[in-house]
C-alpha cells in the first residue's frame, strides 16, 4: 500500500510538471551553443519545459545577430551572448540586468584542414611566422574575430602583410571554410571549431596576446515566462552543470 502511495505521488508530481511546463524562446550566440546544445536538453527534460532556440551572432549586421532579432521585436525568454554585448542591451533597456548571470570564459584557437600539418602556434614569435607563413587566414565576425582583425594583427606587427589574404567570414563557423581547402587557417573561439568536422585542432593561441570572452545571459524585458527563464539560467551556471560546460571547450567561471 506505501508503494502504491509513493508511485501516486511521484506520477502526481510529474503531472504537475508537465501542466505547468512552458515554452522557452532562447536566442544563444556560438562560442556557448556547444554547452547549450548539451544542457539544454536535460533542462527540458529535467523541468518538462521545451525550448525553441534561435542561433545568431552577438553583434555584427547580419539579420541573425541578436540585437538586431530584438530590434525587429522577436520574442525572446532568455539571451545568451558575449556579456559586454548584453550589456548593451541592458544599457538600452532591452534586458533586465537583474537577471545577468555570467556563464563562462571562452579562448580563441586554431585549426587547419585535416590531414594537413599543425603548425606551431605555442609561443608568439611562432604563431606570428605561423600567419606569415601562411596561404590564407579565416577568422570569425564575432568577438573572437573582431579582436584579431582589430587588436591581434596589430599586436603581432602583420596588420599590412594579412590584410590580403585574411578574411572574416560571416554567417558559417569558420572551421567549415577550412574543412573545404577553402582557407588554410582557421580562427574562432575553441567551442565553434571543435565540432566542426574536416578540421584538426591545433591549439589555443598563447595566453599573452589572447582575448578572453565571457558568456553571459539574461532576460529581456517583457519576456512571457521570466521564471522558467531564471530557472534555465541557474541551471546552466550551477557546479553540476560544469564538466559540460568545459568539455565543450570554454573555461567555468571563477565564482
Amino acid at each position: 500500500m506505501k508503494k502504491l502511495i509513493n508511485l501516486s505521488a511521484i506520477a502526481l508530481f510529474a503531472f504537475s510538471a508537465l501542466a505547468h511546463a512552458e515554452q522557452l524562446n532562447v536566442m544563444t550566440s556560438g562560442g556557448f551553443t556547444a554547452a547549450y546544445k548539451i544542457l539544454g536538453p536535460k533542462f527540458a527534460a529535467a523541468t518538462g519545459n521545451t525550448l525553441d532556440t534561435q542561433l545568431g551572432p552577438s553583434m555584427g549586421k547580419a539579420p541573425e545577430a541578436i540585437p538586431n532579432r530584438l530590434a525587429r521585436g522577436e520574442h525572446a525568454d532568455v539571451v545568451i551572448m558575449v556579456g559586454y554585448a548584453l550589456d548593451d542591451l541592458i544599457k538600452q533597456g532591452k534586458v533586465d540586468p537583474a537577471s545577468r548571470v555570467e556563464l563562462a570564459d571562452s579562448r580563441i584557437g586554431l585549426v587547419v584542414r585535416e590531414g594537413a600539418p599543425k603548425p606551431d602556434i605555442s609561443s608568439v614569435e611562432s604563431l606570428k611566422k605561423t600567419l606569415l607563413d601562411a596561404k590564407s587566414v579565416a577568422y570569425s565576425d564575432s568577438a573572437s574575430g573582431v579582436y584579431i582583425e582589430k587588436e591581434l594583427f596589430n599586436k603581432l606587427g602583420v596588420e599590412d602583410q594579412l590584410k590580403p589574404k585574411a578574411k572574416m567570414i560571416p554567417k558559417v563557423p569558420v572551421g567549415s571554410v577550412v574543412a573545404t581547402g577553402d582557407y588554410q587557417l582557421g580562427f574562432q573561439q575553441v567551442s565553434e571549431l571543435l565540432p566542426v568536422p574536416g578540421v584538426t585542432f591545433v591549439g589555443k593561441i598563447p595566453e599573452s596576446v589572447q582575448s578572453v570572452t565571457r558568456f553571459a545571459a539574461g532576460i529581456p524585458v517583457g519576456a512571457q515566462h521570466p521564471k522558467e527563464a531564471k530557472a534555465l539560467l541557474d541551471y546552466l551556471a550551477a557546479p553540476a552543470a560544469q564538466a559540460d560546460v568545459q568539455a565543450t571547450g570554454l573555461d567555468s567561471v571563477k565564482r
